[in-house]
């Protein structure tokens, strides 16, 4: 089975996130996505809680064949490393380098290189790239940049910090999110 393993914080999941997925899900041919919801990122301080970005993340991929959530993150609970997960999901599904790949966005691979064990990383997955605005390949040191693969998918911009930062502003976030998880945050009063 050819997966794809999709980590973030999720706070709140857009409209982005569920387009990129599916994009590359068709683009690469691959059998599933496995969101993976992190706990307590490594450079993030202030988020909202797990169980509700958690929900959010459910309400979000709902009813989508090809997507899936893992909690693997959430089990382990403390600072989540994208290291561990890739081996912790590797053992679980039994796949291996050829068939597990590790999606992120262009603006997570600037700070790549210093991510936990960034070069095991790429030593036990393939890594895809899914680009945003702006980005430049020059800006990647080559031991990363040899390694990687750029996703064949269209360019969105959307992110959570401006979703969030339009939800304080009293500004629409409707065609940002899905309108369940509009309701849910809503619902929930999270972002105020």
């Amino acid at each position: 089975m050819k997966i794809c393993l999709f980590g973030g914080t999720f706070d709140p999941p857009h409209i982005g996130h569920l387009l990129i997925a599916q994009t590359v899900c068709e683009a690469e041919n691959f059998d599933k996505i496995l969101f993976i919801p992190a706990y307590q990122p490594p450079h993030k301080t202030e988020i909202t809680p797990i169980k509700n970005r958690l929900e959010m993340l459910q309400i979000a991929v709902e009813g989508n064949p090809n997507f899936e959530i893992s909690d693997v993150e959430i089990k382990r609970r403390g600072v989540s490393y994208s290291i561990d997960s890739i081996r912790a999901i590797m053992e679980e599904t039994g796949s291996d380098i050829n068939d597990t790949f590790y999606l992120i966005g262009s603006d997570s691979l600037l700070d790549f290189h210093n991510w936990k064990d960034s070069k095991e990383i790429l030593n036990e997955c393939q890594v895809i790239v899914a680009i945003r605005p702006g980005f430049r390949p020059s800006d990647i040191p080559s031991w990363i940049l040899h390694r990687i693969q750029f996703a064949n998918i269209p360019r969105f911009e959307i992110s959570s910090s401006n979703i969030r930062h339009r939800w304080v502003e009293n500004k629409t976030i409707r065609y940002m999110v899905t309108l369940p998880v509009w309701d849910y945050i809503n619902e929930n009063n999270l972002y105020a």
